[in-house]
C-alpha cells in the first residue's frame, strides 16, 4: 500500500480487499454420534461451496464444542464461549441436519439453545437426510431459526439413507441434487449479505 492510499485509507491489495469482505459462511455439522454420516455430507458442501467463490466456508463441528445440556452446567464452561465467538464470527449457516424420530438431533437442538444473539438477523440454508430426505427435521428447524431470528432460504436440498448412501453410511449423492445445492447456496448469499447491513 503506498503513502497516498495509507492516507487516504484506501487498500489496493484487492485480493485481500475482497476476501475481508466476503460473508463467512458455518456449514454446521448437526450430529454428534458415533458413525455419524454428517461429515461426509458437510464435506461435499464445502466443495461445491468452495468452487463459487463468493464466501468464506468453513465447517463448524458441534461435537468440537462439548457443550453441555442446557441448564446442567455453570454457563462458565470453555465451550460456551468457543461456541458463541463462533457463532459472532459467522454471517450465515448451511445446517447439515439428520432427522431423528421425525425431528432434528438432541445435540443440535441444544447447540441452538446455547447461544440467543450470536444468531439474529442471519440467513440459513438446510441440508437434510433420513429415510424421507429428512424433510421433517428441517420443517422443525425452519421454527427453531425463526425464533431465534435466522431467515431460512426456501431451497432445500434433501438427501435420502435409500439412494444417497451406500449402505447407509457411505455418502454417493445423486447428481440431481447439485441443482438444489445451487440454488440454495444462491438464496443463502444473497439474504446473509442483505442481513448484514441492519446488524
Amino acid at each position: 500500500m503506498g503513502f497516498l492510499d495509507k492516507l487516504f485509507g484506501k487498500n489496493t491489495n484487492t485480493k485481500e480487499s475482497n476476501e475481508m469482505t466476503k460473508l463467512n459462511i458455518g456449514i454446521i455439522l448437526g450430529s454428534t454420534r458415533q458413525g455419524r454420516v454428517s461429515p461426509q455430507v458437510g464435506k461435499w458442501v464445502k466443495e461445491i461451496a468452495d468452487k463459487r467463490g463468493d464466501a468464506n466456508y468453513e465447517i463448524v463441528d458441534i461435537a468440537d464444542f462439548k457443550l453441555p445440556l442446557l441448564g446442567e452446567g455453570t454457563g462458565e464452561e470453555p465451550g460456551l464461549k468457543a461456541w458463541s465467538e463462533k457463532l459472532s464470527s459467522l454471517d450465515g449457516f448451511v445446517f447439515v441436519v439428520a432427522e431423528y424420530n421425525h425431528s432434528i438431533t438432541g445435540a443440535l437442538k441444544n447447540a441452538l439453545d446455547s447461544a440467543r444473539d450470536e444468531w439474529n438477523n442471519k440467513a440459513a440454508g438446510i441440508v437434510s437426510y433420513g429415510s424421507t430426505g429428512g424433510a421433517r427435521a428441517a420443517e422443525h428447524l425452519r421454527g427453531i431459526l425463526g425464533e431465534l431470528l435466522v431467515a431460512d432460504v426456501r431451497t432445500h436440498p434433501t438427501l435420502s439413507l435409500f439412494t444417497d448412501f451406500e449402505n447407509f453410511s457411505e455418502f454417493k449423492p445423486a447428481d440431481l441434487h447439485q441443482d438444489n445445492m445451487t440454488g440454495m447456496l444462491d438464496q443463502l448469499i444473497a439474504w446473509s449479505g442483505a442481513l448484514k447491513t441492519i446488524r
